[in-house]
């Protein structure tokens, strides 16, 4: 499994588990988990929210079951979101955090994001949380979730700590972040830009860019991986590229998002111990550059 550093600082392996959907899942949690790290994944995200706190129940009892086991992973969770709101005072975040630590049966987990940008988000309260966390010992690193540039930029007029990662929703049919600073100065569809040049800004900032569903064709519009009816160009090309490969479909989707040079993590929300296999083999894959567009286009994106 390819390596990285996320921000710079903390050492992950380039796919992570999302944790999600570990509630709903078939298999055993121990077989789930266990496949990830035997793929060599040793990230695990969560967040305070996902199944109403079930699955870091779930991989807290998993923690606890495998002693030793803590020191060899790494940890990310968010907070922020609460039924009907966005919530980033500091009485929140810290209470967010002790739950979810208390959840996951661990004194601390290695990175802390904010999930979602809340309007009435004072950069000072938020600093002060951060200050605690950090000085408690409860937080190693911090980042954010689906904020823009200068949402990233009003946040670090107050907090110290550097921002190591922005999880941002990014697969190939959702790749408005490619298509917008391929059409610069055009007046196309593609060349609206909705996230404020994010991919650029977090490369010139050091910040790593998270992508998360990156097997769904929009917000929770569904897979496009097998889905011929939607996506009958791009299957038909993603199936070419595996038999090229010896890979599988899902995994050369995987190779897309990672080959871009802003060194991605890719956060995998599956948790089929065979499909994470199929992900993490297509994380080997570095695909040519005539191959990596032939994707782009299959997705139904022009170049200008």
């Amino acid at each position: 499994m390819k390596q990285l550093l996320l921000g710079g600082v903390l050492p992950a392996s380039g796919v992570a588990m999302g944790c999600m959907r570990l509630a709903d899942a078939k298999d055993p949690v121990d077989r789930v988990i266990g496949t990830a790290l035997e793929l060599g994944v040793d990230y695990f995200d969560h967040a305070d929210i996902y199944g109403g706190g079930r699955c870091e129940e779930l991989f807290g009892k998993w923690l606890s079951s495998h002693p030793g086991m803590r020191q060899k992973i790494r940890i990310q969770t968010k907070c922020g979101i609460r039924r009907g709101c966005y919530d980033f005072s500091k009485e929140h975040i810290l209470s967010a955090v002790e739950s979810s630590l208390k959840r996951l049966g661990t004194d601390y987990v290695d990175a802390l994001l904010l999930h979602r940008p809340d309007a009435l988000m004072e950069p000072e309260e938020v600093a002060e949380a951060f200050d605690t966390l950090q000085r408690q010992g409860k937080v190693r690193y911090f980042g954010v979730s689906n904020f823009s540039p200068m949402q990233i930029e009003l946040l670090k007029t107050a907090v110290r700590q550097p921002l190591i990662a922005d999880q941002l929703q990014f697969s190939v049919p959702e790749c408005g972040m490619v298509s917008s600073g391929l059409n610069v100065n055009m007046k196309n569809d593609e060349s609206v830009m909705h996230d404020g040049s994010a991919m650029e800004y977090l490369r010139l900032k050091g910040i790593t860019l998270q992508a998360w569903s990156p097997f769904q064709g929009g917000f929770f519009k569904g897979p496009f991986v097998g889905d011929r009816e939607k996506y009958p160009k791009l299957n038909e090309t993603l199936d070419a590229l595996a038999e090229k490969y010896g890979a599988s479909p899902i995994g050369i989707a995987a190779a897309w998002i990672l080959r871009h040079p802003a060194k991605i993590q890719l956060i995998s929300g599956s948790v089929s111990p065979e499909r994470m296999r199929a992900i993490a083999a297509g994380a080997q894959i570095t695909l040519t550059r005539e191959d990596w567009y032939a994707v782009y286009l299959a997705a139904g994106y022009r170049l200008p």
